[in-house]
């Protein structure tokens, strides 16, 4: 970058620093955009916050602040519609466009950009290279003629230059670029986009009225309200261990109200011996869940990956095969159908593809029309790791996610669909806003979202993250529900256990515990003058109790769901004693 340019990004930051300090309140209160396109358009939209930190975001101002990357060409464009940069004469996938910023470790950081490719179709990623590596923002699958979003996000570990810049393997096509958009925010900032969102779409006002058999008003009255049942999903993973053992029962039927079979639904588990099924133990798992209420997630019919099937399936024929995988859909599907509340159709087919390369690349497609035949009420789940988990995992972008998506729904009959995100973090801090802006992409499609496997590598701060993650699961308005992936066993879970072998809590317990009070819990108050006791709860179902300073208590129930925002009223009869 020459000089003056430098020099004109350095004030342009400083300008920005002013800003923020003097506006004061302002500046926390900047809200989140979880908007995402994926469609590929004519013309690509505005930069998000006016391009935040990035100068000359939409490129009005030809290519100042922008240098070229590698041994790439550097060019600015002008079409009818907008300014752009093409990085061209590519020989290296590095070989593009780039500009300087100044990245604070302290900071969490949403990127946004508009792509375009000369021809074809190909990924593109938008990397961050910093003094301690390369930090990995996001990536889409680009086209010719059309303009697609990359939306993404990045954290550092240290605070110092970083150069942006896109990448591409395919080095023969020339990489378009606008509306590109930089956006840091707080540590208090990031927490209050989760608070206004859980405000927004995980609570409701609520108005309980104390009055007497006259109708009039009862000032003064103490007022308890109790959640009985959370009605956000909110569960973790078991597996027949739970089956007559008392202690584990009682610890997990007192926080979930959802599930998933660790392993007893798969078809290993359920014909390892071809011919043989054998039901009886998620026969008796479904028993106890049912007796607690407690969904069930259907997991699952099909797995990609072949480490994981009957060892049998490897020798069959092609249509032995065929016939086997139909066979087994029809099996589990109709047993159970009813019964959970969703299917994992295919496992992991981003990953591996063991039936596709078997029956065809179309076979995917064709499994999620038979169970859509079976079950057509419950919903259809593709489910995948590493798509909001690790920014680096090519095969599992978000637009990689919903590719697959698309040639599974380019069957009629597959209209119910939903979108399983396993999240499957590692040891490390999570890339919470790499998570977010994944999660807002795929959510464009409109389909449920679910975290389906949550869990954290063990490691020092692994409550610490399991928290962060679980928060912004939580809080994010497009997310369903969640399900760790913490089946207890006496030899260890997993990745991550949430109590010892006593069902004593482990701090990552601990804080499934502290949520659980947090977005739920009792709360208490007391009447107003007009009889009145208002607060904002939780959807889920409730009781409350009633004592008035004279006169008999009473209680009453309700179920709190979410509506278009106008408070719950409950009125609560006062009887002279």
């Amino acid at each position: 970058m020459k000089g003056g340019e430098k020099n004109k990004q350095v004030i342009h930051q400083l300008l920005l620093l002013s800003a923020l300090l003097f506006s004061g309140l302002e500046a926390s209160a900047l809200s989140y955009d979880y908007t995402a396109s994926v469609e590929c358009l004519e013309n690509p939209h505005k930069p998000q916050y006016g391009g935040g930190v990035i100068i000359n975001s939409e490129l009005n101002e030809g290519l100042e602040g922008w240098s070229a990357f590698g041994d790439a060409k550097m060019e600015h464009k002008i079409s009818a519609t907008n300014n752009f940069v093409v990085a061209h004469s590519r020989f290296q996938p590095f070989d593009s466009v780039s500009q300087t910023l100044h990245l604070e470790n302290d900071k969490l950081y949403t990127f946004s950009a508009w792509i375009q490719v000369s021809e074809g179709k190909t990924s593109v990623r938008a990397v961050f290279k910093t003094k301690s590596g390369y930090k990995h923002a996001g990536s889409v699958v680009a086209k010719a003629n059309c303009w697609s979003m990359l939306k993404g996000g990045v954290t550092v570990d240290e605070s110092g230059p970083a150069d942006l810049y896109f990448e591409s393997n395919n080095t023969s096509v020339d990489i378009w670029v606008d509306s590109i958009s930089l956006q840091p925010f707080t540590q208090e900032e990031w927490k209050s986009h989760q608070d206004e969102s859980v405000n927004k779409m995980r609570k409701r006002k609520v108005r309980i009225q104390a009055v007497d058999t006259f109708g009039k008003p009862v000032a003064n009255a103490t007022v308890s309200v109790s959640q009985k049942r959370l009605g956000f999903p909110f569960g973790c993973a078991v597996n027949q261990n739970i089956l007559g053992n008392t202690a584990y029962q009682n610890w997990f039927s007192s926080r979930f109200t959802v599930t998933t079979f660790e392993n007893e639904m798969k078809w290993a588990s359920i014909e390892s011996t071809r011919g043989i099924e054998d039901y009886s133990i998620p026969d008796a798992m479904l028993k106890f869940t049912k007796s607690h209420g407690i969904g069930v997630r259907g997991h699952n019919v099909l797995w990609e990956d072949p480490q994981y099937l009957p060892r049998w399936v490897d020798s069959l024929s092609t249509n032995d095969l065929k016939n086997a995988v139909t066979k087994r859909i029809y099996s589990i599907m109709r047993r159970y159908r009813g019964q959970v509340i969703g299917w994992d159709v295919v496992n992991e087919n981003l990953h591996f593809s063991f039936f596709e390369s078997k029956l065809g690349a179309r076979a995917s497609e064709l499994f999620y029309a038979v169970a859509q035949m079976i079950d057509p009420t419950h919903t259809m789940f593709m489910n995948e790791f590493n798509t909001v988990e690790e920014s680096r995992d090519s095969k599992a972008t978000p637009s990689k996610y919903l590719e697959k998506l698309r040639s599974i729904k380019s069957s009629r009959s597959n209209t119910n669909l939903g979108i399983g995100l396993e999240s499957h973090f590692g040891s490390g801090a999570p890339n919470l806003p790499y998570m977010r802006s994944a999660i807002d992409t795929l959510a464009a499609t409109g389909l449920p979202i679910w975290l389906t496997e949550v869990d954290v590598q063990s490691g020092g701060d692994q409550a610490k993250y399991l928290e962060q993650i679980l928060r912004e699961g939580h809080s994010h308005p497009k997310v369903n529900g969640i399900v760790m992936w913490s089946a207890w066993s006496p030899q260890g879970c997993y990745r991550m256990c949430l109590t010892d072998n006593n069902f004593r809590n482990l701090a990552t317990g601990d804080v499934v515990d502290k949520l659980l009070h947090e977005w739920g819990g009792r709360v208490e108050g007391k009447t107003d003058v007009n009889g009145f006791f208002e607060v904002s709860l939780f959807h889920g179902d409730y009781e409350v109790n009633l004592t008035p300073s004279t006169g008999l208590p009473s209680s009453s129930s309700f179920k709190l769901a979410s509506t278009d925002g106008e408070p719950h009223q409950t009125t609560l009869l006062v009887r002279n004693s």
